[in-house]
């Protein structure tokens, strides 16, 4: 119960605190409408499981050992938020019926843009990564471990849709529309400049948000009945130096 009420809190911290993943639902949802949010939403949580099915295999612990790797991840991620960044900002003011449902930029469009841009986030990989390495216990059974994840996924969709919604409320939608270009140049620099402080970011080994999740995850490990209070056995506190 502590294992998965820490997984639950860390997941609803990371899941609503600003980033890439939000300013793109906001993007599409305002430009396009409800359903491109959603579809967006979509996108996000289906690259959640790109994380956690790499996590679950081990293969995660490359991205520990050869920083280089990592680092090239977070290079495709930061150019691909710069672009649509730019493109954004540029976006010309467009005409929008907000009585039709069509969606102009097309659902494999909107779930290409969350898709990509969680699949390419570190914050995303270092999210779950550090989860599964400092909360979820090596005794866990797979079968949880994988609800775990279920679990992380459904929180990205429901957020994100939420979000979605509110912003696609015709009273929203327009208020947004009528300063679509200064909407647009706003969106447009919030992604470029994630972009560029992925590509100025630390390496994992001494990453800020990687250290937050050690620090939140050992202080359920410290408190909670039943669970260690040291963690030296684990690959991540060992791989980022932060064993207690």
């Amino acid at each position: 119960m502590n294992e998965l009420l820490a997984v639950a809190a860390i997941t609803i911290l990371a899941v609503i605190s600003p980033g890439g993943d939000f300013a793109m639902v906001t993007r599409n949802s305002y430009l396009y409408g409800r359903r491109a949010g959603i579809v967006t939403a979509c996108g996000i949580a289906a690259a959640v499981w790109v994380h956690i099915a790499y996590t679950l295999l081990g293969v995660s612990l490359l991205l520990l050992r050869f920083p280089l790797l990592f680092n090239g991840i977070r290079f495709l991620g930061a150019a691909y938020l710069i672009v649509i960044g730019i493109r954004t900002f540029r976006h010309p003011a467009i005409a929008v019926d907000l009585s039709t449902k069509t969606v102009p930029s097309g659902n494999g469009s909107a779930f290409r843009d969350g898709f990509i841009t969680n699949a390419l986030n570190p914050k995303a990989t270092l999210f779950v990564l550090s989860t599964f390495t400092q909360v979820v216990q090596p005794a866990t059974p797979l079968a949880l471990q994988i609800g775990y994840g279920a679990f992380m996924s459904l929180a990205h969709l429901v957020w994100f849709c939420v979000i979605a919604s509110v912003l696609a409320r015709p009273t929203v939608r327009q208020a947004l529309l009528l300063r679509q270009r200064v909407v647009n140049r706003a969106i447009g620099t919030v992604l470029a400049a994630l972009g560029l402080l992925l590509v100025s970011a630390a390496t994992p080994s001494n990453s800020p948000a990687l250290a937050w999740i050690a620090d939140t995850a050992n202080g359920f490990y410290r408190t909670a009945d039943g669970l260690s209070p040291t963690l030296t056995g684990n690959p991540f506190m060992a791989a980022t130096g932060r064993l207690p």
